[in-house]
């Protein structure tokens, strides 16, 4: 399975991203050293959307806080970049696909990281990867 980071990327052109507690979504908690991933630059952070393809190099749960009885579970990851993206990819390019039900690659990534603003780690389709690598 591919994952899709979507969170706060201080440098696009770095080799090695770090990512720390971040909320996982659709299998995200599931992420494992040598899964691939598609570095999203959060646009409400600053960033603009597909920067990066990477290896998970390290990844390590976030322990639940004391006393909280339902809390989304939350990973570190840290990431070796294996492509910069070629061309963009973000928000903009979404809006268009918003009937749930087409089963367009788009669709599934609007849905999952585009449909609220919170940044997170997720499990995305074979299809939905396979969209993505055009953008390599």
């Amino acid at each position: 399975m591919a994952y899709l980071i979507k969170a706060e990327v201080n440098d696009p052109r770095a080799d090695t991203f770090s990512f720390t507690a971040l909320k996982t979504m659709y299998g995200g908690k599931h992420i494992a050293v040598g899964d691939t991933v598609y570095v999203f630059a959060s646009e409400n952070e600053g960033g603009q959307g597909l920067v990066a393809r990477g290896v998970v190099s390290a990844a390590r749960a976030t322990p639940k806080p004391r006393g909280v009885e339902r809390v989304t579970p939350r990973v570190g990851i840290t990431v070796i970049r294996t492509a910069r993206a070629k061309l963009p990819l973000g928000r903009s390019d979404f809006k268009p696909f918003g009937d749930w039900n087409d089963d367009r690659a788009e669709t599934e990534l609007k849905f999952k990281f585009y449909r609220h603003a919170t940044n997170k780690i997720g499990g995305i389709s074979d299809k939905a990867a396979e969209f993505i690598e055009k953008y390599f």
